[in-house]
């Protein structure tokens, strides 16, 4: 389908790139992308996708909005302390993009829902808060057969990593999944949250930005993937660097002998 005059107008500066163009311009109109959690990491994130024209954008988070939240998740403001996120980030995305299609899902990722809801997108940015939700996310994301697109925050430091773990690389090895990042979940309150160490607000738009970006090059195919890498961004320091995730033989999902098999263990 052609792009209409406005759309042709709205969408200029990325037609003019010989790496997106309107080949690619069409891809994103066509695509569905799942950010999971509307906070610090989704609200950019979800509003970069909808500025850039991604036609179905869905948000789940089950939390409401609070004056703490202010300082670095820019979807929301002052006067919607106390509304559902999904509600808020919707309306901010459909204020920068009315043409986007935003599926709310007011509700918390869990092993029952999780597969289902997932498998409706073509690609999954996940900015949760929690491990317990980024390993779920992650395994059924591997199921569903859906390209993640992760990212964490903490302190002065954030990471971004994609994972194709459906996926073999030139060796026939499985391409790395977040548990081979992460082997299981770290004891509660080995690590501490956002909300016990702290975070610089800006950082989250920087991340979530890239996030976005990440996402955008899955779908058109521009560039080189982050597949298989972690980039990690000091704030403190301004600097980045990128390391390569190696394949776990022991990745109780994609080893040699895995033992997780479906969602259930979520359950």
């Amino acid at each position: 389908m052609a792009l209409s005059d406005d759309q042709l107008e709205r969408y200029a500066r990325h037609i003019v790139l010989k790496e997106i163009g309107g080949p690619g311009q069409r891809k994103l109109l066509d695509a569905r992308v799942l950010v999971i959690g509307a906070g610090g990491l989704g609200s950019p994130c979800l509003i970069y996708l909808a500025a850039a024209g991604v036609g179905t954008i869905g948000i789940i988070d089950n939390d409401t909005v609070s004056l703490s939240n202010l300082q670095r998740q820019i979807a929301h403001g002052t006067g919607d302390i106390g509304r559902a996120k999904t509600e808020s980030a919707a309306e901010a995305a459909r204020r920068i993009n009315p043409d986007v299609r935003i599926i709310q899902h007011k509700e918390r990722m869990t092993g029952t829902n999780a597969f289902s809801i997932i498998s409706q997108y073509d690609v999954v940015a996940d900015g949760c808060d929690n491990f317990e939700t980024r390993f779920l996310v992650n395994d059924a994301c591997y199921f569903a057969r859906v390209p993640l697109v992760s990212a964490a925050v903490g302190q002065f430091e954030g990471q971004v990593a994609t994972f194709r773990a459906f996926e073999r690389d030139a060796e026939g090895k499985p391409k790395p999944n977040y548990r081979d990042f992460i082997g299981d979940t770290p004891p509660p309150g080995s690590v501490p949250t956002c909300e016990e160490a702290g975070v610089i607000g800006a950082l989250t738009g920087v991340i979530g930005s890239l996030q976005a970006l990440e996402v955008i090059k899955e779908i058109t195919g521009a560039g080189t993937s982050l597949a298989g890498k972690l980039l990690i961004y000091d704030a403190l320091d301004t600097r980045f660097r990128t390391l390569t995730l190696k394949w776990d033989p022991k990745n109780p999902l994609t080893g040699e002998n895995p033992t997780i098999r479906d969602l259930s263990k979520y359950n």
